[in-house]
């Protein structure tokens, strides 16, 4: 299990811009994939992007294609730029990572089982 801190949520008008970033520790020594979901209430839990352990590949959900960025800053850190935000952007962004070994270093997948979670950070799309 790794340490998995986000931050970055907010309140933002439909439209606007949004950037979050995720910070795992204890990654070094491990090749990784890091993703992003989201959860509003009342619905069931969405991969929105992940990167992987590379950097070089990324995923996203149909609903943000075009509109989020996946990034990689360095080996434990990934930022999501969300622009063009709408309101059922609005929900719970969480981060998430998953190991992987071998040939998945250079590819990610949302429907891989990501076992290390953050504690979510609010998004908020409204006027």
């Amino acid at each position: 299990q790794f340490q998995v801190v986000e931050s970055g949520g907010g309140l933002v008008q439909p439209g606007g811009s949004l950037g979050l970033s995720c910070v795992v520790s204890g990654l070094s020594n491990f090749y990784n994939a890091i993703a992003w979901f989201r959860q509003a209430p009342g619905m069931e839990r969405e991969g929105v992007a992940c990167v992987s352990s590379s950097g070089t590949t990324m995923d996203y959900a149909d609903s943000v294609k075009g509109r989020f960025t996946i990034s990689r800053a360095n080996g434990n850190t990934v930022h999501l730029q969300m622009n063009d935000l709408k309101p059922e952007d609005t929900a719970l962004y969480s981060c998430a990572v998953v190991r992987v070994y071998g040939g998945n270093a250079y590819t990610c997948k949302l429907d891989w089982t990501y076992d290390s979670w953050g504690q979510g950070t609010q998004v908020t799309v409204s006027t």
